[in-house]
């Protein structure tokens, strides 16, 4: 439709040319010729061949002139661009004209405005089409009553009124001005059958913005059933007011049926793109859309409806939650052969989907693929900015903040955005002064004082963020620059953390900065970051656990979806833990792993579940234990060793050692790490100790055991004196007092000898164990140095082996001089 445009608009202009011109040669005027018949591909093979002969620049600049119109026509205004870059030609009327032409066809709106402006001031042969390009061009910027005002000036010219009317009217439709818009349509006499059609698309539409759909379904169904003769822009335009029409009755799955059926018969025209948007727009409006059209043509090999509707398939499947298969889809497009500039949004949608994802390099390549298409001026300054945006969220920051600069120096709605994101870019990179300079021109271009302070707000708590000794003074100064903004409230959220995580911790002015952050009306995120932080504060104040506990139940009641729900759901399981109301905390627990599966907090929460669901101690809940152990196990995480002790120790304790010794040696032979194969190997010799009481013979095999665990010379001292007492154990068991004293005293000596920390547990246990074999024995006066040394230990239980020391000595007269 716009090369029939452009060759009708080359007619026009060329009859006028040539009343001026009455001197053309024959043989420009036959290498011309093919461009009124509608294939100018030939007439600029020709005329590029007369270029390239040496003519004297008045002929030069006439063959130029024609090659321009032919290239236009032909659809190539990169070309013409070239061709018109020449000095000869900058300055010349015609040049201007073509320029500001093949500016527009490339969408350069903001480039080709005021090369059309100044033809309209000008008196030549191309004013008025300078006028009605300049109407269409800022109609394309957004600028609508600009645009009015330009066709109006043409509405009484007799070559360009009907035109110029139908623009006119096409804009008050826009502007929704009814009154104004019928009164052109009833002024326009079209002279064509193309005219007329345009003129009944419009009608229909005015019928749109009056309310009344089923009139307008009428006025485009003529056209719609008897298309012959239509020209394909206003056969789309027939084509979205049908769907406009069922939006507005209600009854998108009607309207979708239009749709899809020029989609079925057209899998190549050149505005599917459109058409499929506008497809789109009529699913999003349906309760349940169906896929099946989508699904067909995806399997189908046409192009480029095969990949358009994986796009809208990709669109259809997030919307439904199944991302992976969006994923695929959009994958799939990517790697097709159809490379058009149509598909560069699709790719954009793509690389924002993975951002969603937090796929980051993957999207920066994928914005690389969508450059290659060429895409528009304005979705390129998009896809730089999502690249930007893209290297800040991986942190590369000096990388993001390049970028940033360079959109916020261009002339794009992007470019306050840009410098504020700059802005940040640098305070994140911690070059201050950097940051100043963008801010400084962000104030200087207008940027309004929310963006202003919250760049200062950042500032502070960036500081904050790295423990700088500014951060309060950067607080308390915006919270003094912007009193009534309300963020004040994050500022002051910001200083109640300083406080906190001051050492020592400030808490009375943790509180108090808390308390004015939620006094008035504080912002979401204050009000969530000071419930969070109130939670530790009066954890670390020592305040009763039943209130932390209700803090902790509160924040998770008003901010379930908040990123510190874990963390916080995770004190509420360990404080319930703590105050052994295991079900409780069992439950917390099971949450927090149900809502990140994908987490390393899911294992430890999953362990720590199983943990009090053990402590309970009923039959089922050790059974629940199991379970919840094995979950740990096939998480194959760092903790599923120490989870496959546990499930034996409950094996244990459900009188199963057979079980227990086959998980025991599952550890054992396992890649698990020192402390859990010492656990499982002393566990295993306590199962063969528990044996004895009906197998004598396993005494031995524990002790065997034990001595393997007491001999490693790497054994912290706390396993070997818990080896060296059970085996002190199993030796009293099978009758040999002797070597049971012996081997008590082995860890007392040991200790006293040993460099390391003093371990009093077993070393206690060891003592009064090898003093009662003497008190039974009646050797009282050994019996008194053991308990000498346990009362020289000094520890928990010095006092009790004291008392019996004493009882002795009264008992049997052993007193020292």
């Amino acid at each position: 439709m716009r090369r029939l445009t452009l060759i009708r608009l080359i007619g026009l202009i060329c009859a006028v040319v040539s009343l001026a011109r009455a001197d053309i040669s024959v043989e420009i005027a036959q290498a011309s010729a093919p461009i009124s018949e509608g294939v100018p591909e030939v007439a600029v093979v020709r005329l590029q061949s007369l270029l390239n002969r040496n003519l004297a620049e008045p002929e030069w600049r006439a063959v130029a002139e024609k090659l321009a119109q032919a290239q236009m026509a032909a659809n190539a205004p990169e070309d013409t661009l070239v061709l018109l870059a020449d000095a000869r030609l900058r300055d010349l009327p015609w040049a201007k004209f073509w320029r500001a032409q093949a500016l527009a066809t490339l969408h350069r709106w903001a480039d080709a405005l005021p090369l059309y402006e100044q033809l309209t001031n000008e008196s030549s042969p191309f004013q008025r089409a300078a006028i009605f390009g300049a109407g269409e061009t800022l109609r394309a910027l957004g600028k609508r009553h600009e645009a009015l005002k330009k066709f109006l000036l043409l509405i009484h010219d007799k070559q360009w009124a009907t035109r110029a009317q139908l623009r006119a009217a096409e804009l008050y439709i826009e502007l929704g001005n009814a009154s104004e818009t019928r009164r052109i349509l009833e002024q326009i006499q079209p002279t064509s059958v193309a005219e007329r059609r345009e003129r009944r698309v419009l009608r229909g539409r005015l019928e749109l913005i009056l309310h009344r759909p089923e009139r307008a379904i009428g006025m485009f169904e003529a056209i719609l059933k008897r298309p012959e003769g239509t020209p394909h822009a206003t056969l789309i335009a027939a084509l979205f007011g049908t769907a406009e029409a069922h939006l507005q009755l209600k009854t998108p799955e009607t309207g979708d049926d239009v749709l899809e059926r020029f989609i079925d018969r057209h899998y190549a025209d050149a505005d599917l793109p459109m058409v499929f948007a506008k497809l789109d727009e009529l699913y999003r409006a349906e309760y349940k859309p169906s896929r099946n059209e989508l699904e067909k043509w995806v399997r189908r090999p046409e192009q480029p409806r095969r990949t358009i509707a994986r796009w809208y398939l990709a669109r259809l499947e997030i919307r439904a939650g199944r991302r992976e298969r969006a994923r695929q889809l959009f994958t799939d497009l990517r790697r097709t052969v159809i490379k058009l500039p149509a598909m560069s949004p699709a790719l954009f949608e793509f690389a924002e989907f993975e951002m969603d994802d937090r796929h980051f390099d993957e999207a920066l390549a994928i914005l690389d693929d969508a450059r290659l298409l060429r895409p528009e001026p304005v979705l390129l300054t998009r896809i730089d900015f999502l690249s930007a945006q893209a290297h800040y969220l991986a942190r590369r920051f000096d990388t993001a903040t390049a970028v940033f600069e360079q959109i916020a120096h261009r002339d794009s709605p992007w470019a306050k955005a840009a410098l504020f994101n700059a802005s940040s870019g640098w305070l994140q990179a911690g070059n201050h002064a950097r940051f100043m300079t963008d801010y400084s021109e962000l104030e200087q271009k207008g940027g309004n004082e929310q963006s202003r302070a919250d760049l200062r707000l950042e500032e502070g708590l960036m500081e904050a963020a790295k423990s700088d000794k500014k951060a309060a003074a950067s607080l308390q100064r915006f919270i003094h620059d912007f009193p009534n903004n309300p963020r004040v409230s994050e500022a002051w959220v910001g200083l109640a953390e300083l406080a906190f995580h001051s050492s020592p911790p400030r808490l009375d002015e943790a509180r108090k900065s808390l308390e004015h952050a939620t006094t008035d009306t504080p912002t979401a995120a204050a009000s969530e970051r000071a419930d969070y932080l109130r939670i530790w504060v009066e954890e670390t104040a020592g305040t009763d656990e039943s209130k932390v506990v209700e803090l902790a139940k509160r924040f998770l009641e008003q901010h379930g979806q908040s990123p510190f729900a874990p963390e916080v759901r995770m004190k509420l399981a360990e404080l319930y833990y703590r105050r052994q109301d295991f079900a409780n905390a069992q439950t917390q627990f099971e949450i927090i792993a149900q809502q990140n599966p994908n987490e390393s907090l899911a294992e430890k929460a999953l362990y720590f579940a199983a943990e009090s669901a053990m402590s309970s101690m009923s039959e089922h809940t050790l059974d629940r234990a199991l379970v919840l152990f094995d979950q740990v196990v096939q998480r194959n995480g760092s903790m599923r060793w120490a989870a496959r002790n546990e499930q034996a120790v409950i094996e244990r304790k459900l009188g199963k050692p057979k079980e227990a010794l086959t998980l025991y040696d599952e550890v054992l032979k396992s890649d698990a790490g020192a402390s859990e194969k010492r656990e499982a190997l002393c566990g295993k010799g306590d199962i063969f100790f528990e044996a004895g009481a009906t197998d004598p013979n396993s005494y031995q095999r524990a002790i065997e055991i034990y001595d393997q665990l007491a001999s490693d010379k790497e054994e912290s001292i706390h396993w070997r004196n818990q080896a060296l007492f059970k085996k002190g154990l199993c030796l009293e068991k099978k009758g040999d007092r002797a070597g049971s004293l012996a081997t008590f005293y082995k860890i007392l000596e040991d200790e006293s000898l040993s460099g390391e920390r003093r371990e009093l547990f077993w070393y206690y246990k060891a003592g009064f164990n090898a003093a009662r074999l003497l008190e039974e024995d009646s050797k009282w006066e050994s019996a008194v140095a053991i308990y000498d040394k346990l009362v020289a230990a000094g520890g928990s239980r010095s006092e009790e082996a004291k008392a019996r020391l004493n009882n002795i000595r009264l008992e049997h007269f052993l007193w020292t001089n």
